[in-house]
């Protein structure tokens, strides 16, 4: 709880001036709590699985693996990439059509306009920006339009598609430290800025020249008092 405690937090104005002072060549940004509230990932699952776009028998499936995940029976990047199996057979512009459906309806509402400020105006500054996600690529390359972030910037949980059906060939599962694997493979080694929100981005946060915790969660907090990372709370979910 000390550790906690001592654990510097910046206001909203000195958290931009932080970042906007830097004029960092390339900036990289988690997205579920660190651009947006809430895990975009399990909500859209859930989601699929309510409007019955997958069928019951994976429903059931994909049900008890997460029930086994959350008794730590399930690895974190087993549980990422099966969420993204889950939908082989699919068509992929029918999954496209989903998650533009589900952004707008369940998650659009939860963006941190100070988020949104800040990557508009590192966009503005020429600052290549790079989301990072172990969600589906589907979720996050819509939600990172908002942003102005395109596809190509964007790493995330992805499966191959063939003739335009998705399959449950893992291409990539970008948590831990395969966020820093993936990025590495673009040739982003050393990104001036990094901004992620929970343990599972502090392999990501520890390569940067300047690691920003946003909306920490208590398992990021003990890293962040290790290693004296200042964090930063959007407005809506400032501690009380």
């Amino acid at each position: 709880m000390s550790n906690t405690l001592s654990i510097r937090s910046f206001t909203t104005e000195e958290f931009h001036s932080a970042v906007i002072s830097l004029s960092p060549e390339v900036a990289v940004f988690d997205c579920d709590g660190t651009l947006w509230s809430g895990d975009a990932g399990s909500s859209f699952m859930k989601w699929t699985i309510d409007t019955g776009l997958v069928s019951r028998d994976a429903a059931d499936w994909i049900d008890a693996r997460y029930r086994a995940y959350h008794r730590n029976e399930v690895s974190e990047i087993a549980m990422c990439g099966e969420m993204v199996q889950l939908y082989q057979g699919l068509r992929e512009d029918e999954l496209r059509r989903a998650a533009r459906d589900f952004f707008a309806s369940r998650i659009e509402r939860n963006i941190f306009p100070e988020m949104l400020k800040l990557v508009a105006e590192l966009r503005a500054k020429g600052t290549d920006i790079w989301a990072v996600s172990s969600t589906n690529d589907w979720v996050i390359e819509e939600g990172v339009r908002r942003f102005g972030i395109p596809a190509n910037r964007v790493l995330a949980a992805r499966v191959e598609s063939k003739n335009g059906v998705v399959t449950d060939v893992l291409l990539d599962i970008p948590t831990d430290e395969g966020k820093v694997a993936s990025l590495a493979r673009v040739g982003v080694t050393s990104p001036a800025a990094v901004f992620g929100n929970s343990i599972h981005d502090a392999a990501m946060l520890a390569i940067a020249k300047h690691a920003f915790p946003v909306n920490p969660t208590a398992g990021l907090l003990e890293r962040c008092a290790v290693e004296n990372w200042p964090v930063y709370y959007p407005a809506s979910v400032t501690p009380a």
